[in-house]
């Protein structure tokens, strides 16, 4: 009589798999996922009138609008310096380098509203940068400049520390093999190096578009808050919140969200087609 064998159980691949992965759920599930379910209910419960009465109230689309612009041309900003910075970091050894690269994460550890405060400081009539703006008539502080600065100043990593790793991935015989044949330095850029590094470029700048949306403590301070002028959407949801207006704090953060959360569908799009394109080129 032949014995039948025990069936062989099949191990996890990592130890501790399961208890990680539901430790990580129940995270993700409380921490995350329950106040965007709780906000999202509570702007459902709002109804389509009432949602519209106060999304286009004129002070909130001011509000948004400022934010916005601000956003925008902050992004776009540290869409070009943030490349520039990845690209130093990357392609040059110079004295103080390893210090420069440490303080790009600066904005990442210090709070927004001690960026706020030092910002204003910096930028004020009578600040570092702020004197000698306000002698040819330029002003800074309370204007919408002031918020485009602080957006600047939080999301900029987001564009250096996406891109960075791109460039050093990047075989640089590929560069060699085009200059060899003849190619100009901005040849080589626009047919090689863009390319590659696009993906994780716009990625990047998607992000850091995100987070310019959402910064409230940073902008506070230099903004000024005036309604209509410098008022941003964060703000102006909080202050609701202040005025016991839990109906219109709802709905500014609900739009906020919504926003957000396609910029981060459209950052993993890209994020995923910068995986393929680097598999395909390999």
């Amino acid at each position: 009589m032949i014995a039948h064998a025990k069936p062989i159980r099949r191990k996890n691949v990592l130890p501790g798999l399961s208890l990680s992965l539901g430790t990580t759920l129940l995270y993700v599930a409380l921490i995350v996922m329950l106040p965007v379910v709780a906000l999202v209910l509570k702007g459902a419960s709002i109804g389509p009138d009432r949602f519209w009465t106060i999304m286009t109230s004129p002070r909130t689309l001011a509000a948004f609008k400022i934010t916005l612009i601000a956003a925008s041309v902050a992004t776009v900003i540290n869409a070009l310096y943030g490349l520039l910075m990845a690209w130093v970091l990357v392609r040059y050894e110079f004295p103080g380098k390893r210090i420069l690269d440490a303080l790009m994460d600066v904005p990442f550890a210090l709070p927004t509203a001690v960026a706020g405060l030092s910002l204003t400081a910096l930028f004020s009539a009578n600040g570092w940068f702020g004197g000698l703006l306000d002698a040819m008539g330029i002003q800074v502080v309370y204007t919408l400049w002031g918020i485009i600065i602080a957006m600047t100043f939080t999301s900029i990593p987001f564009v250096v520390r996406t891109v960075q790793p791109v460039l050093e991935d990047l075989d640089p015989g590929l560069e060699q093999a085009a200059v060899t044949l003849g190619a100009s330095p901005f040849t080589v850029f626009r047919r090689i190096i863009l390319p590659a590094i696009l993906p994780a470029w716009l990625a990047g700048a998607t992000v850091s578009f995100a987070r310019s949306l959402g910064e409230f403590g940073a902008v506070v301070f230099i903004a000024g808050n005036i309604p209509m002028k410098t008022e941003i959407a964060s703000l102006l949801a909080f202050i609701r919140l202040a005025e016991y207006d839990y109906n219109g704090a709802a709905v500014i953060a609900l739009a906020l969200l919504v926003i957000a959360l396609v910029l981060l569908v459209v950052s993993n799009l890209l994020q995923a087609w910068a995986s393929r394109y680097r598999e395909a080129t390999r």
